[in-house]
Parts: C-alpha cells; sequence; structure tokens
C-alpha cells in the first residue's frame, strides 16, 4: 500500500466533571488519560471510523505506551480543547499525540502508542488496509 505520511488533526472539547477532581477542585493527573482517549475516539468517529466499528471489523488497538506532560492545573468545570493528531504513517504502531488547553493556556501534553492486532486471535497483525483509507479519503476531501 502506499500511504503518503500525513498528520490527522482533530479537536473537540470536554468539561471538567467534578467526579475527575481531586478535594482541591484541580484534575486528578490520571484522567488526562481518560482525556486522551476522548480526544483519539472522536478523531476517528469525525473521520468516518468509529472505535466500535473497527472493533466490528475484527480489529484492536491496544495501548503500549503512553506519556503525559502536566504544565498547568485545570479545575472542576473548566472547558478544555483537546487536539489530538494521528501521525498517519503504515507502520504496525500508531501515534496520537495530544495537547489539552484551557483558552490558550496549555494544560497538558501527550502521546499514546499503539499496536494492531487481531479480534479473534489476539495477536499482532500488519495495519489493515481499511485504516488508512479511511482517514486519507477524508482528509483529501477536506483538503479541496
Amino acid at each position: 500500500m502506499n500511504i503518503i505520511e500525513q498528520d490527522i488533526y482533530h479537536s473537540t472539547q470536554i468539561r471538567v466533571r467534578y467526579a475527575d477532581t481531586d478535594k482541591m477542585g484541580i484534575v486528578n493527573n490520571g484522567k488526562y488519560f481518560t482525556y486522551f482517549e476522548v480526544g483519539r475516539t472522536e478523531l476517528m468517529r469525525h473521520f468516518g471510523l468509529p472505535y466500535i466499528e473497527f472493533e466490528k471489523a475484527g480489529y484492536l488497538l491496544p495501548l503500549i505506551e503512553t506519556k503525559a506532560i502536566y504544565k498547568s492545573p485545570a479545575f472542576y468545570d473548566d472547558l478544555l480543547d483537546i487536539e489530538t493528531i494521528l501521525k498517519l504513517r503504515y507502520s504496525p504502531i500508531i501515534r496520537f499525540d495530544y495537547k489539552i488547553l484551557r483558552g490558550i493556556t496549555t494544560i497538558a501534553l501527550g502521546y499514546t502508542l499503539h499496536s494492531f492486532i487481531d479480534n479473534d486471535k489476539r495477536l499482532p497483525i500488519k495495519p489493515p488496509k481499511m485504516f488508512y483509507q479511511v482517514f486519507l479519503e477524508k482528509f483529501n476531501k477536506e483538503q479541496k
């Protein structure tokens, strides 16, 4: 498959829930990984591949590595922007980068790495063509 390397961008918003905060009203550091998941799944949905459809097609994207860098605290009821970039490369490992902002203030940065596995056998597989086709088709339409 001839894949042109692309960075696929999407932004979504989330409001900090009370349950996401500690006694001081500050977002618990572990919640940022949930926010990363929101960014990732909304990017996939926006580009026409809701994660549930990816699973129904017989594939999974297990997490193999993640990192968060905390820049500034977020608080209960803040409206946060989650900017997500899929580093689209034809590789058995894919990378999503995240930037979480409150207005112009960077709250956190991070990334996740995922591999492709077969849903039935739970074994690593080559990247499925459908994964790349969905993103490239929509990306090319949005660039016109």
